[in-house]
């Protein structure tokens, strides 16, 4: 009776120490963050905590100081002036009109110091548009067009 009281002991121990390890692990994966209204409703909630804020870049508010580059998100009608100082280059789709994601801390003065941008063209994920019946396709083999 003895090993199997050790047997039960040592599974629940295994059991435990995978449960401990998902439920840690998951904690570093999350991806949320919060838009720009949502982080104006946090109130001083939003000082000195490390969070992501999501919107889209202010057309020609991109400027580059020294290793610096300050841009404002922008969502609906409310603005934010983020200030990236990390140490990765700015991704390529990082544009006017780009939807970016911001992570670093807010400061007192209404800023947002960045330290990792991501960001993507929204044109460049938008569905092409689909033929109309009859619309005639390009036929790549013969250099003639095709019909739908």
């Amino acid at each position: 009776m003895k090993k199997y009281g050790k047997f039960a002991i040592l599974i629940a121990i295994i059991l435990a120490v995978m449960v401990w390890l998902a439920t840690a692990g998951s904690g570093g994966s999350k991806t949320y963050y919060k838009t720009v209204a949502e982080l104006g409703q946090m109130g001083d909630r939003a000082y000195g905590q490390r969070l992501r804020v999501g919107g889209d870049v202010a057309d020609g508010s991109i400027q580059h100081r020294g290793k610096q580059v300050l841009f404002v998100l922008k969502q609906d009608k409310q603005d934010l002036k983020v200030v990236y100082s990390g140490l990765d280059p700015l991704p390529d789709t990082f544009r006017d009109g780009a939807q970016a994601l911001a992570e670093g801390k807010m400061d007192r003065d209404g800023t947002f110091h960045a330290t990792s941008i991501q960001a993507k063209c929204a044109s460049k994920y938008e569905a092409k548009p689909s033929l109309k019946p009859g619309q005639a396709l390009p036929n790549i083999n013969s250099g003639t067009k095709a019909s739908l």
